[in-house]
């Protein structure tokens, strides 16, 4: 009953948290170009997120295997609505860039530890389970969305953002009375995990190629909400509505596919699951240079659901490869390597696009998908789960 009460207070707290991040993610572009007028400053603002995101990833999971897990997420949910007020009281671009490094710590537990004790208070269909929390995340990603398209003619200038602070701050409460202490190193007594034996295992022979799939996923993700939409409004014609209706298919295709993937990955096997998502997603994303209307729309839906598919299996594969001690550690290092694929992926495809090379781009990235799905395959016998 315990782990269960735990399980539906993480999933409640993501997705009302992702509903405020949903809500407001479209607002501060204009907030900041409102307060300086600069275009640079604004781009700065995804990478004053994107640095304490991914550099702080790995460290935080080492932590929290030491020291246990839910501290640190009630934290994350805190900060998140620290951020918030930022934004509401922000009159100066810095108050702006304070905001945004603040959300950027605080969801970095919210992300990577909610999964990793997950993985360890469910030790049976665990893939199931992690496929809920991430179809929470991203469901609340698609109402906050939506919410933001029906009422923002509602909104004055912060309310939205006052929407994140009342659902971080309320996350952070709902996890530190309800989610259990069962995981964390504090319940095993064993020590925290160092980063170099991390990053040792992140080129160990049994799990390359799931990091290296990891990385791809990132720049999939990355490319999908970047570069493929700017693709549809400049090559396709594609109007606001058009590209609006691609978010939400791409964020219910990721959300279905998290909680079908989870429950198939635990009847057919982690690589068996990871294989099928990489190889539907490199089948499927090649549509986009030749497709239009709805078959254009559907393919890229199908591809994301590939994506969605291999994440989760990825995530349970991982978290059964290490012992329970580690579990916070392997979390954040799934998340540093979706972080390099999520920033370097846009940048190197929108520089190919830049030059006319947006189809080719396209296709060769769709090879190095199905050629991860194939090492892969090659690898099934040897990424075996320890606990």
């Amino acid at each position: 009953m315990a782990r269960f009460q735990s399980a539906v207070s993480l999933n409640v707290s993501v997705f009302f948290l992702m509903v405020g991040v949903g809500l407001t993610v479209s607002l501060l572009p204009a907030r900041m170009a409102a307060l300086s007028g600069s275009f640079s400053d604004v781009g700065c603002l995804a990478s004053c997120f994107a640095l304490p995101f991914v550099l702080l990833q790995v460290p935080m999971g080492s932590l929290a295997d030491r020291y246990g897990y839910k501290a640190f997420l009630a934290a994350g949910y805190i900060v998140c609505g620290l951020s918030a007020l930022a934004y509401c009281l922000a009159e100066t671009p810095d108050i702006l860039y304070m905001g945004r490094v603040l959300q950027g710590v605080g969801e970095v537990p919210i992300w990577a530890l909610a999964p990793a004790l997950l993985s360890v208070d469910w030790p049976e269909g665990r893939g199931k389970v992690l496929g809920m929390y991430n179809a929470s995340m991203h469901l609340g990603l698609t109402a906050g969305g939506l919410l933001g398209l029906i009422f923002c003619d509602c909104w004055d200038g912060s309310g939205a953002f006052w929407v994140l602070a009342a659902t971080g701050l309320a996350g952070g409460v709902l996890v530190m009375t309800c989610a259990g202490e069962k995981a964390g190193g504090k319940e095993s007594g064993v020590e925290g995990w160092d980063l170099k034996t991390a990053g040792v295992l992140m080129v160990r022979r049994e799990t390359r190629a799931v990091f290296s799939g990891i990385v791809l996923y990132g720049c999939g993700y990355g490319v999908f909400l970047t570069v493929i939409p700017m693709s549809l409004i400049a090559g396709r014609g594609a109007g606001e509505q058009a590209v609006s209706l691609f978010f939400v298919l791409f964020y219910v295709a990721v959300s279905l596919s998290q909680l079908m993937g989870g429950a198939l990955s635990d009847k057919a096997g982690r690589v068996a699951t990871m294989t099928l998502g990489l190889t539907m997603a490199g089948i499927c994303l090649p549509v986009a240079v030749w497709a239009r209307g709805l078959a254009l729309l559907s393919g890229l839906a199908m591809a994301g659901f590939g994506l969605g598919i291999f994440c989760v299996s990825a995530m349970a594969a991982l978290s059964e490869s290490v012992p329970v001690s580690r579990r916070g550690t392997i979390s954040g290092a799934f998340y540093l390597a979706w972080g390099a694929g999520y920033f370097v992926g846009p940048i190197l495809l929108g520089t190919v696009s830049d030059h006319g090379g947006f189809g080719p781009g396209l296709l060769v990235f769709s090879v190095l998908l199905l050629g991860n799905a194939g090492v892969l395959a090659a690898f099934s016998g040897r990424i075996r789960a320890v606990a």
